[in-house]
């Protein structure tokens, strides 16, 4: 299956989902779950959510109940291979722009950056679909990821601990990127009060920032989201990739060399000079991304606006949403929970230090 036609088919699941109307949240929450999913989700404990009803501890991480469901069917059945690039990130912490870098760096040799690249006509949520939002979202069917083009390109937002054996397993390589803490929160708020549906009782920032510094916040705590990747990073750094959100905006040509050459992909000197890398860097810039009209209309996950995907990018915006208290509140709990890990963040641009 090509490209378009992995885009296109993708597309209409997602119109088909989204012609239905909505039903009242508890029901919503446990649509199309099956049986087997319902009754464990009665033994497992739950806390509100933000974008739904509840959020279920499962696999010691907060988790919403259809990605459990989904995130079940994936351990179950995805038999990774050595050629395979798992994409991983908590929420809000530069998914896109890491779809987009790895798209383009992986398959820069089929694609012209300057015309009729797929970045410029699908969403990087289409070209590098998720786990358990899209893939392994649709209980009645397993995914045939052949038909993927190669190598297999994929997201997912699951902790390390919660990974298919496969993917541990085998010689695939694992993409992670994580933002600061502060910057995360607000990302997360901006885009979660968008995509809330308004059957969903309200949630006040000061009511969210409570449960984020908690750690209740879906695939959270994301203390231990970072270090589970963090831990791997640099006990198999040939297998997992830790990136840095902050370290990318400052010197994104650099880490795009960096992320190229642990895939697998290296830009050769010829490519060097002829400008390949910055090509793709300004081709996967926030700006240029947001900028599209793809990425101003549609919906690559679930029925989210691809709109409300790009917000600002900036480094340090915290500053502008968070009180001196709720700062300080949240860097306490960063070093406590964080602390003689060797995993710090920058939480200003470079220009504002």
């Amino acid at each position: 299956m090509t490209i378009t036609q992995l885009v296109e088919n993708q597309h209409e699941i997602g119109d088909e989902q989204a012609a239905q109307p909505p039903p009242p949240p508890q029901e919503e929450e446990e649509e199309d779950l099956s049986d087997e999913c319902k009754k464990l989700l009665l033994s497992l404990p739950k806390e509100r959510g933000w974008r739904t009803p509840h959020l279920y501890w499962f696999q010691n991480f907060w988790c919403q109940p259809k990605e459990i469901q989904a995130i079940i069917s994936c351990q179950k059945h995805l038999q990774a291979q050595d050629t395979d690039i798992v994409l991983s990130t908590i929420p809000k912490s530069g998914t896109t722009w890491l779809k987009a870098l790895a798209f383009a760096a992986v398959h820069r040799k089929r694609f012209d950056t300057k015309k009729n690249h797929p970045l410029m006509t699908s969403n990087p949520h289409d070209l590098v679909p998720f786990l358990e939002y899209k893939l392994y979202a649709n209980r009645d069917r397993s995914p045939d990821l052949s038909r993927l083009p190669q190598p297999g390109l994929v997201g997912t937002h699951m902790p390390y601990s919660a990974l298919p054996d496969s993917v541990k397993e085998s010689g695939c390589r694992v993409v992670y990127i994580c933002r600061n803490p502060l910057d995360t929160f607000v990302s997360q708020w901006h885009f979660l009060m968008k995509v809330r549906p308004k059957t969903v009782a309200p949630l006040s920032i000061e009511e969210a920032f409570d449960m984020y510094c908690r750690g209740v916040i879906g695939f959270g705590p994301y203390w231990t989201h970072m270090l589970g990747y963090w831990k791997e990073s640099t006990e198999r750094p040939h297998k997992v990739l830790f990136l840095k959100y902050e370290e990318m905006k400052e010197e994104p040509s650099l880490n795009l060399r960096k992320l190229a050459e642990f895939l697998g992909y290296p830009f050769s000197l010829e490519e060097e000079r002829e400008g390949v890398v910055a090509e793709i860097t300004r081709l996967c810039s926030f700006e240029n991304m947001k900028e599209l009209e793809v990425n101003k209309s549609g919906k690559a996950i679930l029925d989210f606006g691809n709109e409300n995907l790009f917000r600002k990018g900036e480094v340090g915006d915290w500053v502008n949403h968070l009180t001196p208290l709720m700062a300080e509140r949240l860097t306490q709990v960063m070093e406590e929970k964080l602390g003689g890990s060797g995993l710090t963040f920058k939480l200003f641009s470079k220009d504002k230090n």
